[in-house]
């Protein structure tokens, strides 16, 4: 049976943090996104925006950390509660963008949420790899996945974290089918970005989308990638857009059981006899018996 997810990605510039005022804004800007596509655009849709769209900072590294500080709230926040009851007005997966968290340890967080159709806060990554010496958030230390009911599991990750191939390959062992990508690219190395992100979909054989900021600080440029590595659609430049997408999860099935290109099956590649590799990198080791 095919599984579809209907996206919704929004290549939208920053916004400066606000009251509730400003959420009103954003509220009022996706429930026209929606309406122009009509009623026939499928209820289980998923609306995604860029990296820090409601929490950007501008000027030197001391004005933008103190500009950070002011916005953060904890999970628990009043902005938290006002984007979980958006989604649930709107019926919609909400992935916002990432938000300025003040943790429980007192340190500020660059933390995805994500919200389901009934306004619940199903999941919340914390960004592994923020960009030094720019950001001044500290890491994170999980992985996070979450599933779409009978559609999709889906994994996060947070722009800089596309450098990283570690953070795919758990996600994708963790059973992600989709890897969503929030980014605030303003440099030129966007156009490295694209390659990562179709080399993260060929190397793991998941549905990749990037999300990047629009101008006038961002770089734009986003897109979305099959299982293969094809750019399903994609922003060319970087102003403010959407792209919309029907990713069918069956693809996934296809080619891990097919092959990339017919060919090339790497999650049934490992035999329970084969020898232990060790990786001593990260203290750890690639198991074949834990592959199959």
């Amino acid at each position: 049976m095919s599984r579809f997810l209907p996206l919704l990605l929004v290549q939208a510039p920053a916004r400066q943090p606000g009251d509730a005022a400003a959420l009103d804004g954003f509220e009022h800007e996706i429930a026209t996104y929606l309406s122009d596509f009509g009623p026939d655009f499928s209820q289980a849709r998923m609306v995604v925006y860029p990296e820090l769209h409601l929490c950007s900072a501008e000027g030197t590294p001391e004005e933008r950390t103190a500009q950070l500080e002011a916005a953060a709230e904890p999970m628990s926040g009043p902005r938290i509660q006002r984007l979980g009851y958006i989604a649930r007005k709107l019926g919609i997966w909400l992935l916002p963008g990432t938000v300025c968290e003040r943790g429980e340890d007192g340190h500020l967080y660059n933390t995805a949420p994500v919200f389901s159709p009934e306004g619940e806060l199903v999941a919340a990554y914390r960004k592994c790899f923020p960009w030094r010496p720019f950001e001044p958030y500290r890491p994170g230390s999980e992985f996070v996945v979450f599933d779409v009911p009978g559609v999709a599991r889906v994994g996060l990750a947070v722009c800089y974290d596309i450098w990283f191939p570690e953070v795919s390959r758990q996600l994708a062992w963790m059973g992600a089918e989709v890897i969503i990508n929030q980014a605030a690219t303003t440099t030129c190395d966007r156009t490295q970005e694209q390659v990562l992100v179709r080399a993260t979909s060929i190397f793991n054989q998941v549905y990749v989308v990037s999300a990047n900021m629009a101008e006038p600080a961002g770089m734009g440029q986003s897109l979305i990638v099959d299982p293969e590595g094809h750019v399903r659609t994609a922003m060319p430049g970087a102003t403010a857009g959407i792209l919309t997408d029907v990713l069918n999860l069956s693809e996934v099935e296809r080619v891990r059981t097919f092959g990339t290109a017919g060919l090339n099956r790497m999650w049934s590649q490992f035999r329970a006899d084969d020898p232990v590799l060790e990786l001593p990198m990260y203290e750890g080791r690639l198991d074949p018996k834990k592959m199959s």
